[in-house]
């Protein structure tokens, strides 16, 4: 018998039986061709399928052409689509996994993009969002009730598909919450108006769906138990309007979640971030379980099993959506039921690869894991024919992950690192402020170099000479960067020091400190956190338009807040070009204008890397196989990091 009980006990909607408590929710891919279930996407379910989650439920497709963007979102509202969305029930059914569907409508909170042109949004009311900052069109009656008709037609689609289940989204403020809250849903006519108004708008589309698809499948809705906007919908509110629709027999269950997609702050519980507790959503979900008296699906930062059980084990809810869970590791279902907890490849909460890529227009993936979302491309490592021994120079993410995938595919791989402990510029990561968990990175590969017996050496700095005494038959080079040093004007009283020896200690800055921080991604913003927390006056100057300019949304305005709640002051547009004394003097990036902080004792670089280029110089006529890995081609991030790592490790 499992360990985990209740996670791994079976679990019954509508007669269909899951045959555990794990569920993969709703979530864009960015993986659909012309608006359908591509291979790609269906490869990318069907591993998580395989790797023992129990239920899929498949990204949010669009039931109406009123929501259609150019965006490689599904569509699901023609019977054209319907081959396709088969291939993908078929795909996950093969693997023992139950698939729900998704029907969507965004409503107000879109830019709905077509041909480079933002198009026409509709929503209840002409009322505002204040994220993407779209004024709708509020929707004339007869096209109210055309969304409820292709509701309907939506979810027969998916029933005629192979569907298990069809879920209507209600939850960050999209459309169908839209109409429920009464502080958007402004109308007078019976779509509004009255409590009974703004209901009747899901209520009659999950009747129609009802009426289309029979007895058989599941339907649900996925809700948020608090936008967590001024003008949101409050828990007491979602909590009638739940109990309202099971008492109706609207609905089998409930998908719970937080926020809402109408503005910056809801956004963030869209996809918390690392700093957000893990399962911080449960125990309002275990409230409305108790009031509703329906079966509750539940998501927000359940990234291990452990938490899940734990969620269950108290009557939380009933199942638990473990998404980026799966995203980092597709087989952590199965590992979980067989005890091997150390084997799961732990989400980080870093939301770089999976919503980060989203946002930024690309596919899904994970920066632990290169595989996600590219199964069609990768597939399963392939041993080598012939074994070698390969030498991985550097123990940050690149050569850790490197190593790890060489010796994965059978060659026998020593890993040399300079300093006494691995991790290179993670373990800087963890150090910051509400960041220990991305030292979950290096742990994972930590013990998947323990587990394939990797041979490391620590307190290990190489040269070329004592690379080729190791005689490898292949090498990877993945030394990283070192602190750079821009070309400053300086007086001999100016005190400047870089971000890693702040947090390494190495560096005592004076009590007011101005952080330079040219990279705008979480050096900069990581460093002001901690410092203001040790006590220190600190400024923030960023060499962008604004702080955390190259990181996720979501991660970056959480990190704005905390921020502004410090009383960090920031100044954008700066660029540091010299320090005298007390005095750093800045210049406007776009004006060349002046900007002069008095008053500062310290000056913390932040961002400033250069690459580390001696060895692949040093071995250049060494006639071994010479592989480049991370930041000594360019310093990026931890995802290129691995994912050359990775790629390193397939063509040695």
């Amino acid at each position: 018998m499992s360990a985990m009980p209740h996670l791994f006990s079976s679990f019954s909607l509508r007669g269909k039986v899951l045959r555990n408590r794990i569920a993969s929710t709703g979530h864009q891919t960015y993986l659909a061709r012309d608006h359908k279930p591509s291979a790609d996407m269906i490869a990318y379910h069907e591993a998580r399928a395989r790797g023992g989650a129990g239920l899929i439920i498949v990204e949010s497709a669009r039931f109406h052409e009123s929501s259609f963007a150019d965006a490689p979102d599904l569509h699901i509202h023609t019977d054209e689509a319907i081959p396709a969305f088969a291939e993908l029930a078929t795909a996950i059914h093969r693997e023992g996994a139950l698939v729900f569907g998704q029907l969507s409508h965004s409503g107000r909170v879109s830019r709905r993009m077509r041909n480079g042109l933002r198009d026409v949004a509709y929503a209840p009311s002409a009322v505002a969002d204040n994220r993407f900052h779209t004024t709708p069109r509020a929707m004339p009656e007869d096209l109210v009730q055309e969304l409820v008709a292709a509701a309907g037609e939506g979810a027969r689609r998916y029933a005629e598909a192979g569907f298990d289940g069809v879920e209507l989204l209600a939850s960050h403020g999209l459309l169908f919450a839209q109409f429920l809250n009464p502080r958007v849903n402004l109308r007078t006519d019976g779509w509004g108006g009255s409590y009974e108004g703004r209901l009747r708008f899901l209520l009659e589309s999950l009747r129609r769906a009802r009426a289309m698809v029979g007895d058989e499948l599941v339907l649900g809705t996925r809700i948020s138990v608090d936008e967590v906007e001024a003008a949101g919908l409050q828990p007491d509110e979602v909590s009638q309007i739940c109990a309202d629709l099971v008492s109706r027999g609207a609905i089998d269950y409930v998908n719970i979640t937080m926020g809402s997609m109408s503005g910056l702050g809801g956004s963030i519980h869209v996809v918390p971030p690392m700093q957000i507790a893990t399962g911080y959503v449960a125990p309002q979900a275990g409230t409305l379980r108790a009031a509703i008296g329906a079966p509750v699906l539940v998501a927000g930062r359940i990234n291990q099993p452990q938490i899940a059980e734990q969620v269950l084990a108290a009557g939380l809810a009933d199942l638990c959506g473990m998404t980026r869970a799966m995203i980092s590791d597709p087989a952590m279902p199965n590992k979980a039921r067989a005890g091997r907890l150390d084997d799961i490849r732990a989400c980080i909460g870093c939301n770089q690869a999976c919503i980060g890529h989203f946002h930024a227009g690309n596919s899904i993936s994970c920066i632990q894991t290169p595989q996600t979302g590219r199964e069609l491309r990768f597939g399963a490592l392939s041993p080598v024919a012939r074994p070698g021994h390969v030498v991985v120079v550097g123990g940050g993410p690149a050569g850790m992950k490197a190593a790890v995938t060489a010796a994965g595919r059978g060659h026998r791989v020593t890993l040399c690192e300079t300093a006494s402990r691995l991790g290179g510029q993670a373990l800087s990561a963890q150090a910051l402020p509400g960041r220990a968990e991305f030292g979950g990175l290096i742990t994972n590969l930590e013990h998947e170099l323990s587990r394939l017996d990797v041979d490391i050496r620590r307190n290990s700095p190489m040269t070329g000479g004592d690379i080729m005494a190791l005689a490898p038959d292949a090498i990877v080079l993945a030394t990283g960067a070192k602190p750079g040093q821009p070309d400053l004007e300086m007086s001999d009283e100016g005190q400047i020091v870089h971000d890693v020896d702040v947090l390494s200690g190495r560096a005592n800055p004076g009590s007011r400190v101005l952080v330079a921080d040219w990279r705008c991604d979480w050096a900069g913003m990581g460093v002001a956190e901690h410092l203001v927390r040790n006590g220190h006056h600190v400024r923030l100057a960023v060499n962008g338009t604004h702080a955390g300019q190259n990181l996720q949304m979501y991660l970056r305005d959480h990190w704005v807040g905390i921020l502004h709640g410090l009383g960090v002051e920031v100044i954008s547009y700066a660029r540091l070009f010299g320090v005298d004394g007390k005095t750093a003097y800045l210049s406007h990036v776009v004006t060349g204008a002046p900007i002069i902080c008095e008053g500062v004792d310290t000056v913390v670089l932040a961002g400033v890397l250069a690459p580390q280029t001696d060895l692949e110089m040093a071995l250049a006529d060494s006639g071994v196989p010479v592989h480049l890995a991370g930041d000594c081609l360019s310093p990026r991030t931890a995802e290129e990091a691995i994912y050359e790592g990775f790629l390193a490790g397939l063509k040695v």
